[in-house]
């Protein structure tokens, strides 16, 4: 009797795991399927970071260098012209951060004259003192160019 007992709760056992084996066959498909995407997924972001990175590192620069190649003259700094200039323009101080390549914080301390500018920074200015509303408008819209 133990005999047939044991038979019987071998053959359960049996069927039991070939039971779950199915089931689980489908789940690590599915499981590879998604590390592959997370894994392309990651793939992508790094690239996409690296531009991101390579976009931000030449966009300041090439401002700055276009106005180095025109003018090499000196520069004089009034905190008070160049708030005056900003308002004229009808800039936050964010967009002219981002028309200089500095952030907002930068041009509130240039305007309460906590700080002063530095040179390639001073370019940049003459640069936007030259432009007029439209101009900036659009130099903002389209900060690639």
């Amino acid at each position: 009797m133990a005999n047939i007992g044991s038979a019987l709760k071998d053959e359960i056992v049996r069927l039991a795991k070939k039971e779950v084996r199915k089931e689980i066959e489908g789940l690590k498909k599915a499981s590879a399927m998604y590390r592959s995407d997370i894994a392309a997924l990651k793939r992508q972001v790094a690239v996409l970071e690296k531009q991101v990175a390579r976009l931000e590192k030449n966009g300041p620069k090439k401002a700055t260098l276009e106005v180095e190649d025109g003018a090499s003259t000196k520069f004089r700094f009034s905190a008070k012209r160049f708030s005056v200039q900003r308002q004229k323009l009808g800039l936050s101080a964010g967009d002219m951060g981002t028309l200089i390549g500095v952030s907002a914080q930068t041009i509130y301390n240039w305007e309460a004259e906590k700080s002063r500018p530095r040179r390639q920074q001073l370019a940049a200015i003459a640069s936007v003192r030259k432009l007029g509303k439209r101009a900036v408008q659009a130099q903002l819209a389209d900060p690639v160019k």
